[in-house]
């Protein structure tokens, strides 16, 4: 069956969360264990055959959610995940959230003209924010995009890097042009931004413009003051969105200066028509590594304060 994975690869997987023995032959599966790990690796499976059913697919990230979820003795319904999907240009046709927090996330994006996403690195911020953007570009909800990163040095100065200001600044935005090249062909990724229609600039170049009819994704904005937060909130216009994203303990702002991706939490907590969404361990969808990494740094941080 395609939903075991590749080389059965999901099946290893739940055999080792769940301590339990599984034996695969053909549409058949036998499942061994302690009754408890029994029972749960039964429910992952009922999703697992319901998201068969439905013809979609069931990727290894998808599994480690949904293992993770049942461990917290929640219900992880995997089908409503992918069917909440978001249209882009590529050959992928389409993005789903892989999290219940990635979820939430696009549900606030699509609701509210402001929207700051706060999380660690592999919760997707950027990508599902890239995603909205493109989808809102595709169904002409907005007339252009515009993606925005502060160019903050760590470790080499602009001054010394080669070319001339677009060539220094572009390693600080590529990660943000490497999110769009997923969603987007690359020519025509190319084409939009020659024509304007996508506009990949530091934050700096925000300044003193009013945005009207876009959708507008500021990264990296734990590394803005709050003087650089502020300059660019007040730059959203008519029939416009924005999204911020970040992650409070990554500031790279020379001299203990403050972050004003932090001030704003306690500034705007109460607007309406701002949401804030916070994505944690759980949602990190990268190498699973990546949410064991994460969670040492966060006992070493607790416990050296």
């Amino acid at each position: 069956m395609a939903t075991f994975g590749k080389h059965d690869e999901n099946l290893r997987l739940i055999e080792k969360e769940f301590q339990v023995h599984l034996v695969a032959r053909g549409e058949n599966l036998t499942i061994n264990g302690q009754d408890d790990a029994v029972r749960k690796a039964g429910e992952l499976f009922e999703e697992m055959i319901e998201m068969h059913s439905k013809k979609l697919p069931v990727h290894r990230e998808d599994v480690i959610y949904a293992i993770k979820a049942i461990k917290e003795e929640k219900k992880p319904e995997l089908h409503s995940l992918h069917t909440d999907k978001i249209d882009v240009s590529s050959r992928r046709h389409y993005i789903v959230p892989k999290t219940g927090g990635q979820k939430a996330y696009i549900d606030a994006i699509r609701k509210f003209d402001i929207v700051f996403g706060i999380g660690p690195a592999g919760t997707g911020k950027t990508y599902l924010a890239m995603a909205m953007a493109v989808s809102s570009l595709k169904n002409e909800e907005v007339s252009r995009i515009i993606l925005t990163r502060p160019a903050v040095e760590a470790g080499e100065s602009l001054g010394f890097l080669p070319g001339d200001i677009y060539a220094k600044v572009t390693p600080y935005l590529r990660p943000m042009y490497d999110a769009l090249y997923e969603m987007m062909d690359v020519e025509q990724s190319q084409f939009y931004i020659e024509r304007g229609i996508i506009e990949v600039a530091p934050l700096a170049y925000m300044r003193g413009r009013t945005l009207n009819d876009s959708f507008i994704i500021l990264d990296e904005a734990q590394n803005c003051t709050p003087e650089q937060l502020k300059m660019f909130l007040t730059r959203l216009g008519f029939d416009s969105k924005t999204v911020i994203t970040g992650d409070i303990t990554q500031s790279d702002l020379p001299g203990a200066r403050p972050s004003g991706l932090i001030q704003v939490q306690t500034i705007l907590k109460d607007i309406e028509g701002i949401k804030f969404v916070y994505l944690t361990g759980e949602d990190v969808v990268r190498h699973e590594l990546i949410q064991e990494i994460i969670k040492a740094y966060g006992r070493f941080d607790k416990e050296n304060k």
